[in-house]
Order: C-alpha cells, then structure tokens, then sequence
C-alpha cells in the first residue's frame, strides 16, 4: 500500500465512555483551527442519538463535525468502510488548511486508519458472508462457534456463541486471509501512515464508574426508552446497530425477558465492562501520550497542558499565540 504523506498531521483523542473526549476534542478543535470526526462506530447511525451519547448540533460550537448520521440503523458497517471514509475525510480536511481531529473510543476502527491496515482482501465479500449466515440457520450458533475454535481459538474465547455476526466474521477473516483476526489486525501495526498525536484520557476508575452511571441515569431522563422503541416498532431485530450498548438491554425489556430497573442497571454494568475493555485495547495496541484528568477542578490547567503536547508533537501553535 502506498503511505501517505509523512507530513500530514494527525490529532486523535481516544479513552474510555464518558470520561470527556467530546469536551476535549472541542477546545482542540477550537485551539488548533480543526474539524472533528467521530471515532464512534454507532454515531454513525441515524435517529440512534441518546443511546450513542452523539453530540448535538447546539455542543458544537461551530465546530464541523464529520462521519455522524451517515448510515440507517439497519445497515451494516466494517473497520474496513470506516478506514475508508476516515481516511478520504483527513485527505479533505486537510486540504481546507484545517487540523483533522478523530475523537471516539471504537479501539479497532481508529486503529484501522492510522496504521498500515489492509482490510480489502476480507471485506465485502457478502456471498461467502450469506453462506455462513445459513450455516448457523442449519447447524445452529454453538456448532458454528465450535468450527471457530478449531481454526481460531483465541477469537472463539472471546466471542460469545450466541453472537453470530462477530463469529461470522473471525471465520471470515480466516478462510479469506488465511490468518487469526488477531494475526490478521495486527498487520502493519507499527507503520504509521500520519504525523499522529494520539492523546488519552483517563481518569479513577471509581470516579469514571460515577460518571458512567450519570451517564445512563441521564439517557434514561432524556428519553432513551422511548427512542430504542421507536426502533422496536419499525420491527429492527438482529442488525448490527441493535447489538449496541443502551440498545440490547431495552430491547430484553421491551421483549419481556427483564424487568425495566433490570434493563437499566444491566446497561450501566455492560458501560462500565465496556471502559475497561477500551482501556486495555488501547493500552496494549496504540502508542498513547496519557493525560489523567480525575481533578475536574483543574481541567483548564490539563488543557493547557494537552495543547502544550499537541504543539510539540505535531509542530503546530493554537490559535492562544
């Protein structure tokens, strides 16, 4: 593959849900001359707005956000589309004299766009992808994820019987690339294709855990159950948007399976598993500059501080000077 240009520079600001990259990825923005594109592998989905926590239009600020609202919930999307799109987005920004700024927390899908990753050769391939869909109708999930653990078994550990489009996928990967998706993700790892400064935030894990309750708490205010019924009525089931979380959990109430104080204290639980899991993804997979910002008092300060950063690394000034 080609690499693009060195030169081109890249600020990416990535951490667990709800510590604030959204705030953050603003005042960058705003500091750096930048446009935003959301690293979040469900705001792409329209009229799914509460449950992914998407930003509206008036927490802006002017700023021009980029991959929100770009798909319908019952369409399907890949690593492989979002690399794609991403990567023709940081080319236009770009060329507007502007600053590209991804903020999101999908570890793989940002993973995908600034490292050397070839995804063409297993993606799209919806013929094969339609022949395992019927395996699993004939054989049933378990003897699908057995053919998975025979072939790939570090996948089959991680991934739950019952969850076909991710099982369907690893066997996808393997019988069209003839490697692991784990051997196969990290193809190119270390070839950075931008001039990146990738920032994360962290913060105590308790603290984090409050927010992330809060969090929910809100969404439930804010209607969440009325917008994941809407979804329920068009009659939407197994697609891949549904498989989110702040979905799923209303979709087991509204079928009956959980009660609603059940529904939402199972969505906290399954956020808060989800932060820890980005924190070790990112960990373990990006070279990441951290920035611990737990003293919400003293946020300006660490700003200053992440601006100081981002100037060095990428060689830029804000627009401060």
């Amino acid at each position: 593959m080609k690499i693009l240009d060195s030169k081109q520079k890249l600020l990416v600001i990535i951490g667990p849900t709800a510590v604030g990259k959204t705030k953050l990825s603003i005042e960058m923005a705003k500091k750096f001359n930048g446009e935003i594109i959301s690293g979040d592998s469900m705001q792409i989905y329209r009229r799914m707005d509460i449950g992914t926590a998407k930003i509206r239009e008036d927490e802006m600020e002017g700023i021009p956000h980029h991959l929100i609202d770009i798909k319908e919930p019952d369409e399907s999307f890949s690593a492989a589309e979002f690399q794609k799109l991403v990567r023709g987005k940081i080319t236009e920004i770009a060329k507007r004299g502007k600053l590209p700024i991804i903020a999101g927390g999908t570890g793989l899908y940002i993973q995908s766009v600034i490292y050397d990753y070839q995804f063409s050769d297993v993606s799209g391939n919806e013929e094969f992808r339609h022949q395992l869909e019927q395996k699993a109708k004939e054989i049933g999930n378990e003897a699908l994820h057995e053919e998975l653990k025979k072939v790939d078994p570090e996948s089959a550990a991680k991934i739950h019987p019952n969850n076909v489009r991710r099982v369907i996928r690893a066997l996808e990967v393997y019988y069209q690339a003839g490697k692991t998706r784990n051997e196969y993700e990290n193809n190119g790892q270390t070839d950075l294709l931008y001039h990146t400064a990738v920032i994360g935030l962290m913060m105590d894990r308790e603290q984090l855990y409050g927010r992330i309750n809060a969090r929910v708490d809100k969404m439930m205010n804010d209607g969440l159950l009325e917008e994941v019924k809407t979804l329920y009525e068009q009659g939407l089931r197994n697609c891949q948007s549904i498989q989110a979380i702040g979905y799923k959990e209303m979709y087991q109430f509204l079928d009956g399976e959980i009660s609603l104080d059940e529904a939402v204290e199972k969505l906290k639980q399954n956020s808060r598993r989800y932060a820890k899991r980005q924190l070790t993804w990112f960990r373990n997979k990006m070279e990441v500059k951290w920035f611990d910002i737990t003293d919400v008092n003293n946020l300006s300060k660490k700003e200053e501080e992440i601006s100081h950063y981002v100037e060095g690394k990428l060689q830029i000034k804000s627009n401060t000077y």
